[in-house]
């Protein structure tokens, strides 16, 4: 059962697609920038969120896992400094602000920051509408065929039969990345993404079963993670890392590189030739793509080498290698066939689980818009052409917005899918949502 235009009177300034950092950033903004404006100076957003609360990456909640960058890009700080919706000022909350600065350190366990995350949110829930799974964006045309609104459309996982439709002059669309599986390779009971990590493991751990040996796929941050904790919570297994590399890369996260993650920086790759824009892709791959931090490295290797004197090594390497095939057993274990590289040569170990960790892709945008997705323009590369403010270019009857948080990297650089200038975009498309407004 389809409702009609929910309260067709009530036209949204802004929806959100998704709720994760990025668009809980932008709700903040718009909630600091709302707060003692009289009711028709306000802007009127709403954010719309699948899952029944806030959550970020929570299989990879591992308990001593630390964040990649400083609490101080926050998802308030570097547009707000004075801001109480701040990580410092959610320490102080807590109780916890002296302790943490005893740690003198600028990298935050992960978990902690995600306890950050849950606090904002919660601060602002009265912006946001969980259990609603987007289903349709659909352009609104008007007699002369302009498209100044969006008809966004939801479906509630408590009811799956009926759906509401919401209508909005912009929408932000922050709907994240999806897991990505090699090719000739399927998740199932045995076989995880590394974004499951923490449950499917626990799970596993609850069963009882033995588990004698786990392999895991891949060659970054989240792979070495993945191989650590995993060593850790069976203690028993042997764990086997597997990657193409001949051994970790370690993140360049030295100061001039991390200039690329700059605010400026964006400004520099977006007004820069295609070329040029390659060329610093590649040039800074390192600090973000298929690395690990240099302490996780030196902890694997020394992990290893203990083994070794030992004379128990249950932490494998095997390096210059790919998952060739893989097959099930008949006690529900798995067959991975591994291949060396250098020689052809195959083996095939016996596994009780096998973890991808392969990264993430960005989200089809076609699926998600439909209708919308038709009047977004696209360069050469059928890649979708954004803008400075990170709004779509749109047909030229369209008025309406279309902003993307992620997804990003062909016009906005590195900065796209991680949490550096969350609070800068945030600003952008808050004051681009603001003048577009104001011009209307």
């Amino acid at each position: 059962m389809k409702s009609p235009l929910m309260g067709s009177e009530v036209v949204h300034d802004l929806l959100g697609i998704g709720f994760g950092p990025s668009n809980l950033a932008l709700s903040i903004a718009v909630e600091e920038h709302n707060a003692g404006l009289a009711a028709d100076r306000r802007l009127n957003a709403l954010f719309l969120e699948r899952q029944p609360r806030f959550g970020w990456h929570r299989g990879m909640l591992i308990d001593d896992a630390t964040m990649q960058v400083s609490f101080l890009k926050d998802l308030v700080t570097l547009r707000n400094p004075t801001s109480d919706y701040s990580f410092l000022c959610f320490l102080r909350e807590r109780g916890r602000l002296i302790d943490f600065l005893n740690q003198k350190t600028l990298f935050p366990l992960r978990m902690e920051f995600h306890e950050y995350f849950e606090w904002a949110a919660e601060r602002v829930s009265h912006l946001v509408s969980y259990d609603s799974e987007v289903i349709a964006v659909d352009p609104v045309r008007d007699e002369d065929g302009q498209v100044r609104h969006f008809d966004v459309t939801t479906r509630d996982s408590a009811a799956p039969d009926s759906t509401v439709t919401r209508r909005a002059r912009n929408i932000s669309v922050a709907t994240g990345l999806e897991p990505h599986v090699p090719p000739g390779l399927e998740l199932a009971e045995r076989v995880w993404h590394n974004s499951e990590l923490i449950p499917r493991a626990t799970q596993l751990a609850a069963t009882g079963a033995p588990v004698k040996r786990a392999v895991v796929l891949g060659a970054g941050q989240s792979a070495a993670e993945a191989v650590d904790y995993l060593h850790r919570t069976f203690p028993d297994a042997e764990v086997c890392s597997v990657f193409a590399k001949y051994g970790y890369t370690p993140a360049d996260d030295s100061p001039f590189a991390n200039r690329i993650f700059d605010p400026e920086a964006v400004d520099v790759y977006f007004s820069a030739p295609s070329e040029v824009k390659q060329s610093l892709l590649d040039y800074h791959r390192s600090t973000n793509y298929s690395v690990v931090d240099m302490d996780l490295i030196e902890a694997l290797y020394a992990t290893s080498y203990r083994e070794k004197v030992a004379g128990r090594e249950r932490l494998r390497f095997l390096n210059v290698s790919r998952v060739r095939d893989l097959g099930p057993r008949a006690d529900g274990g798995l067959d991975v066939a591994i291949e060396f590289l250098p020689t052809g040569e195959l083996q095939t170990l016996s596994a009780d689980v096998l973890v991808l960790a392969t990264g993430y892709r960005p989200r089809d945008l076609g699926s998600l818009l439909g209708e919308a997705a038709k009047l977004c323009l696209r360069d050469d590369g059928d890649a979708i052409r954004v803008n400075r403010d990170h709004r779509v270019e749109t047909a030229p009857e369209v008025t309406a917005g279309i902003y993307l948080q992620g997804g990003t990297e062909h016009t906005h650089g590195l900065t796209s899918t991680l949490l550096s200038t969350v609070a800068i975009r945030a600003e952008e498309i808050h004051h681009s949502v603001l003048a577009d407004r104001t011009a209307a």
